[in-house]
């Protein structure tokens, strides 16, 4: 994201061939908050670049670990994954032909639930394992409210936070949904929660296991104000015969995935009222067109909760 002030760091030559790089600019003033962003081309791999960081990352960027995040990505059809995930992904898409259909639809529903929480008059909202930007994002569908971002990864915490720089309301806070002290403690500084705050956990919670899921989901529910509300997206196990395979090549990425049915979903929504329609098939949540393409989409289930006052 090249701007006034900002010096591009760029390789001597290109090849002739398509590629992706990623390389760093730096502002005039290295210290200032936003120190580096991202230009993406075919290959990121082969920049002389590659691997370089700035002072605010947490840790580096290794291509050959298939990152759930940059797989994600890969479904929406974006640049930014490696050779790495592109494999990964693609081996999914080999057992599981409609994930890319599925991962419109996860996006598609939060749009409409977010459009729902301004509806109800939520200001303050929290996007968990947000991912790497994309269009269509939270702060968009919602720009008059509050929205703090949440990664634990370092690439997507650089990137969200360049493309976000003159946002006054809209934070990127790194942090790990798995550590829910850590995280609530460093949310007090960016939200007010005296008042109601809405939690987004779209595609995340399936990749966090039993043991430590519902007490996240737990310790954000006590600690937010009545009012508060909790959007959920959740993969579910819609071919057993296919699926065990599909979590072999997940635990070689970053994060593995922890299936749960549909009873152990609504099991997150203890202490929340459901929404109608209730907890459904993305498509199948508020939908702006019920024959639109994908509504036949099984692999998962959506809902949004809300925190009553008793």
């Amino acid at each position: 994201m090249p701007g006034a002030g900002r010096r591009e760091l760029r390789p001597a030559s290109v090849s002739s061939q398509p590629v992706r790089v990623i390389y760093l600019s730096f502002p005039g003033k290295p210290n200032s908050r936003y120190s580096c962003t991202f230009r993406s081309y075919d290959h990121p791999e082969k920049s002389p670049f590659f691997g370089r960081r700035c002072g605010q990352c947490s840790g580096g960027v290794d291509p050959n670990v298939p990152n759930v995040a940059r797989m994600y990505d890969y479904y929406l059809d974006g640049k930014d994954n490696f050779a790495a995930d592109r494999a990964a992904a693609e081996q999914i898409l080999k057992k599981f032909p409609d994930t890319k259909v599925g991962a419109r639809a996860n996006r598609a529903f939060l749009r409409r639930a977010v459009g729902y929480l301004v509806d109800q008059g939520v200001r303050q909202i929290i996007d968990l394992g947000a991912g790497l930007p994309t269009q269509g994002n939270t702060h968009e569908i919602a720009p008059d409210a509050r929205v703090v971002y949440v990664d634990y990864d370092s690439v997507v915490c650089v990137h969200g936070r360049a493309l976000l720089a003159r946002k006054d309301n809209v934070d990127f806070l790194q942090a790990d949904v798995r550590e829910p002290d850590a995280l609530l403690d460093k949310l007090g500084g960016l939200v007010d929660f005296e008042q109601p705050v809405a939690f987004l956990a779209l595609a995340i919670l399936h990749f966090i296991p039993d043991e430590v899921a519902y007490d996240v989901v737990a310790k954000l529910r006590k600690a937010s104000a009545p009012g508060s509300h909790l959007v959920i997206s959740h993969a579910v196990d819609p071919t057993p015969d296919v699926t065990p395979q599909a979590l072999e090549i997940y635990k070689k990425a970053t994060a593995s995935l922890n299936l749960r049915t549909r009873e152990e979903i609504l099991r997150f929504f203890e202490g929340y009222e459901l929404a109608e329609p209730g907890l459904t098939f993305p498509n199948g949540w508020r939908p702006d067109d019920p024959s639109a393409p994908g509504n036949g989409i099984n692999f998962g289930y959506v809902g949004v909760g809300r925190k009553p006052a008793h």
